[in-house]
């Protein structure tokens, strides 16, 4: 197999895991969202007693609708994002291991992961601004609502500069460290598993030896160590990119500097991890089944790929 096919192999499988993630727990997203920018001073955002409250309400007040606000957008970062990350990881990971017979040690697979990660940051923050100012339009916000992603994009480009695109791009770039942390993660338990298996069952090849199962465990696994670790990073990238009315009489949040000066001050450590339970409930599974699917699709595609 050449290494460009390898390399879009590795793209196409992660867009594809990127699609079923989003459209399976993207509820809990929203849920999210509207946990980490409530601060507690502003009153164009609900208030929700927990994560199932937050789901009846939304519901109650806004519908289904409410639930998959901004899910198009969503849909298209996600899918983006995945497939650009496991296209620059793959493409990271073989520059690394260039004339090397022996295993990526953590530090090269950690290096693999920041770098992909980087770049993806840099891609699709548009992407991300636009699904979190449509995930927080609620039946109390106070400005006209987009009517959708072209819409979004036009109005923030006239009415703020194409600047704003890249608000909350410094927290985004440092959680790099998240999917750094996960992957490494993700690799290590995953050559840990593999070396028991083989144990087992010298006969198999390393793709036969884990299943589903396995990869549920160890996508899971490793986004729980990530989330734990790096979760602040997510509240100030979320409310530096919403939008605060200025009628309030509180102050729009100047830098993602300014965020985390202000949450300190009014909410402490605990603000900077809000909306964690919906976070884990949604990403702990919602990893699973990426890795499902990318390990799965991208064995099918290796088959296919050998049957030419």
């Amino acid at each position: 197999m050449s290494q460009s096919q390898w390399q879009w192999e590795n793209a196409t499988a992660g867009a594809v895991a990127g699609f079923a993630t989003v459209a399976a727990m993207y509820p809990l997203d929203i849920v999210r969202t509207r946990f980490q920018v409530n601060d507690g001073r502003a009153t164009n955002y609900p208030t929700y007693k927990n994560t199932a409250h937050a789901i009846f309400t939304i519901t109650r007040l806004e519908g289904l609708k409410g639930l998959y606000s901004g899910f198009f957008p969503a849909v298209l970062g996600s899918t983006v994002s995945w497939g650009l990350y496991f296209f620059f990881y793959g493409r990271a990971k073989q520059r690394y291991s260039k004339n090397r017979e022996e295993k990526l040690s953590p530090a090269l697979h950690l290096a693999s992961a920041a770098e992909a990660g980087a770049l993806v940051s840099l891609c699709t923050n548009p992407i991300w601004l636009i699904k979190t100012r449509m995930q927080l339009q609620t039946p109390l916000h106070q400005s006209r609502p987009y009517s959708g992603i072209y819409d979004a994009l036009r109005t923030i480009l006239r009415e703020e500069g194409w600047t704003a695109l890249f608000k909350g791009l410094g927290p985004g770039l440092l959680m790099v460290s998240h999917g750094a942390i996960q992957f490494t993660t993700y690799e290590e338990l995953r050559r840990i598993m593999v070396d028991y298996k083989e144990r087992k069952r010298k006969s198999e090849s390393d793709s036969n030896l884990l299943n589903s199962f396995d990869y549920a465990v160890l996508g899971g696994s490793s986004k729980i160590a990530a989330i734990l670790l790096t979760y602040p990073f997510q509240v100030i990238r979320t409310r530096s990119q919403q939008q605060r009315p200025s009628n309030e009489g509180i102050p729009r949040y100047m830098s993602s500097w300014h965020v985390v000066k202000e949450t300190a001050r009014f909410e402490g450590l605990r603000g900077f991890y809000k909306g964690i339970t919906p976070n884990l409930l949604k990403n702990v599974p919602a990893s699973s089944i990426t890795f499902i699917v990318f390990e799965n699709v991208l064995k099918l595609l290796r088959r296919m790929g050998r049957n030419d």
